[in-house]
C-alpha cells in the first residue's frame, strides 16, 4: 500500500499551501519539537515558547480539517529529537513508501533534509513552500554577471514583474521610492497608538521547557504572551496595524522613543516567518486600506511598508540563497571582540543600548532601526566578531530565523560581507541617535562630548572606526567626506579621540 509521510517544519505552518487542498488518507503530516533546533543557538524563551504555540495551533487546525497529523512534543519518550532521527523511526514504525517535504529556508535544515533523503530507501521529493513572491534563485539570476547587487533595482523588477503599485510600466506615482519622506523623528510629547497585544496563556508549553536543560534567555509572562500563535491572530495583529498604525507608519519608522516598544511598526515579521501569513496577502491588505483611505493614509506611508515586505525581505532572502554557506563566514573588517556583557543584561549606562536592549530581552524584539543604528552601530565600531552578534541576533528575536538574520546582521548591520548588501557600514556618533530619538537628553553620557569622563562612546569609537579600517574604506564613493574631516583635524584631537576610544574599548564592560 503507498503511504506517504510530508514532514512541516516549525516555520511551515501556512494552511494555505496546495498540501491542503484535499483530504487524503494515504497521507500523513508530522510536526516535531526537536533539541536540534531549540539549541542551535541560545533563543529567547518568547521565541521558543512562540514556535511551539503555534505549530500546536497548527497541528489542531490540520486535524480539525481531517488531515492525519502525528505531533512530536518536546518531552515525549519516543522523540529522538532530531528531523532526521524521527524520520527514520516513523518511516520503520509506520511502512511509509514515500517521504516529503516544503523546501526549507535555512540553508543549515536544507543540507539535513537534503542528507536524510540520501539515507533513506523509499522514495522522496520536494516541494515549494509556496510562501515567497521570489524563487530561490531568481535574485542570482537576475544579477547574474554583475558586481553589485542593488535592492533598488530588484526592488523594481519585482514591483512590475507581480504589478505593485505600478500603471502600465512606471510606478503608480510616478516616484519608485519614498524613503527620504520616512526619517522622521517623533515631536515632543507625541504618544503613539497603544500595541496591539495578545493574552495568550502558554502555561503548559513553557512549564514542558522548564522541564529540559534548554538554555533560553529573556523573559516571559506565560499567562499573557503577547504575540499571535495562529492565522487568526496574525490577520488581527496585521488588520490593527493597517487600520491604526500605516498612516504614520513610514514617517516615523526610523524613529525610536525610550519605553515605546513598538511604535507605528506591524509586528508581523513573526507571523510572516512562519507563513500563518504570506507576503502577498499582507501587500495587497495594505494597498486595499490605502485605497478605502486615501485622505487619511498619505502614499509614501504605504510604499514603505510595501518596500519592506517585496523589496526588502525577498531581497536579503535571494542573497542568503546565493551566497550560502561562505555568507556565514565573511569578516571584511577581520573584527575579533567579543560582545559586551551587558547585551545580556541591559546593564549600561548608555540610554540607548539600555532600552534597545531590555526591551529584546522583555518582548524578544526591537524595531529595524533599534537593531541596525544602536546595538549593531555599537557592536561595529567596538570591532566585534560578526560571529558573536550574530548568535546574539539569531537567538533574542522572535523573528530571527538565519535566512533574514544573518543577511541583515553580517550585511546590513556589519558589513562584514564588504559591500553585498550596503553599500556603505552604517555607523554613527551620537548625533544621529540624538535625531532620531529621545535618548540623549538623559543619559549619563554627553551626546556633545566626544573625549573626557562623560563623553558619548558613540562619538570616539566613531572616528577610531574610520582610523582603523581606512585602508578598507578610504575609497568608497559614499564616505569620502568621512576621511577629509577626519584629515583636516588637528593631530593633537585625533590622539585625544583615539585614546578615548582606546580607554573605552579597554572597559567595554563597564560602559
Amino acid at each position: 500500500m503507498f503511504k506517504t509521510i510530508r514532514l512541516i517544519l516549525g516555520d511551515q505552518l501556512n494552511s494555505n499551501h496546495s498540501w491542503f487542498d484535499t483530504i487524503d488518507d494515504s497521507v500523513t503530516y508530522v510536526m516535531m519539537e526537536v533539541r536540534t533546533e531549540t539549541d542551535y543557538a541560545t533563543h529567547h524563551i518568547q521565541k521558543v515558547v512562540g514556535f511551539f504555540e503555534a505549530m500546536q495551533a497548527f497541528y489542531l487546525e490540520l486535524k480539525s480539517k481531517g488531515h492525519q497529523v502525528i505531533y512530536i512534543k518536546l518531552n515525549d519518550n519516543d522523540n529522538l529529537q532530531s528531523f532526521e532521527k524521527n524520520i527514520q523511526n516513523l518511516i520503520s514504525k509506520h511502512n511509509f513508501t514515500c517521504f516529503e517535504y516544503q523546501l526549507p529556508d535555512e540553508y543549515r535544515v536544507d543540507i539535513i533534509l537534503k542528507n536524510l533523503c540520501k539515507s533513506i530507501t523509499i522514495s522522496n521529493s520536494v516541494v515549494d513552500s509556496e510562501h515567497f513572491f521570489t524563487t530561490r534563485n531568481e535574485l542570482g539570476n537576475f544579477f547574474e554577471g554583475k558586481k553589485t547587487f542593488l535592492m533598488e533595482s530588484f526592488y523594481r523588477m519585482l514591483r512590475k514583474k507581480h504589478n505593485v503599485l505600478m500603471e502600465g510600466d512606471k510606478p503608480a506615482t510616478g516616484q519608485w521610492n519614498y524613503d527620504g519622506d520616512n526619517r522622521k523623528k517623533l515631536p515632543k510629547n507625541h504618544k503613539p497608538t497603544l500595541p496591539l497585544v495578545f493574552n495568550n496563556d502558554v502555561t503548559e508549553i513553557f512549564n514542558q521547557i522548564q522541564k529540559t536543560n534548554i538554555k533560553t534567555i529573556g523573559s516571559i509572562d506565560a499567562a499573557n504572551f503577547v504575540w499571535p500563535i495562529n492565522r487568526k491572530q496574525s490577520l488581527e495583529l496585521l488588520d490593527f496595524f493597517l487600520e491604526q498604525c500605516l498612516p504614520l507608519f513610514g514617517s516615523y519608522q526610523d524613529a525610536m522613543s525610550p519605553n515605546e516598544w513598538s511604535l507605528y511598526h506591524s509586528r508581523i515579521s513573526f507571523s510572516m516567518n512562519v507563513k500563518m501569513i504570506s507576503p502577498q496577502e499582507v501587500i495587497e491588505k495594505a494597498i486595499q486600506e490605502w485605497k478605502k483611505r486615501p485622505n487619511e493614509i498619505e502614499y509614501n506611508q504605504l510604499e514603505g511598508f510595501v518596500r519592506q515586505i517585496i523589496g526588502w525581505r525577498e531581497y536579503m532572502r535571494g542573497i542568503y540563497c546565493l551566497k550560502m554557506p561562505e555568507y556565514a563566514t565573511m569578516n571584511f573588517f577581520n573584527n575579533q571582540e567579543k560582545l559586551p556583557d551587558w547585551f545580556w543584561t541591559g546593564k549600561t549606562k548608555m540610554n540607548c543600548l539600555k532600552d534597545a536592549i531590555s526591551q529584546s530581552l522583555q518582548y524578544a524584539y526591537a524595531h529595524h532601526i533599534q537593531r541596525l543604528m544602536i546595538t549593531g552601530n555599537f557592536a561595529l565600531l567596538a570591532g566585534i566578531h560578526p560571529d558573536e552578534l550574530d548568535e546574539w541576533y539569531l537567538g533574542i528575536y522572535i523573528d530571527a530565523i538565519e535566512w533574514v538574520e544573518i543577511t541583515n546582521t553580517r550585511g546590513m548591520s556589519q558589513f562584514a560581507d564588504g559591500g553585498i548588501v550596503g553599500t556603505k557600514p552604517y555607523v554613527s556618533s551620537a548625533a544621529y541617535i540624538d535625531k532620531m530619538s529621545n535618548y540623549c537628553g538623559s543619559c549619563f553620557y554627553k551626546k556633545d562630548l566626544k573625549t573626557g569622563e562623560k563623553a558619548c562612546p558613540f562619538n570616539s569609537l566613531y572616528w577610531n572606526f574610520y582610523d582603523r579600517n581606512e585602508d578598507k574604506l578610504s575609497k568608497n564613493p559614499r564616505i569620502g567626506m568621512m576621511y577629509n574631516v577626519w584629515r583636516k583635524m588637528k593631530p593633537e584631537t585625533k590622539t585625544a579621540l583615539l585614546e578615548q576610544a582606546d580607554y573605552y574599548l579597554k572597559n567595554i564592560n563597564e560602559l
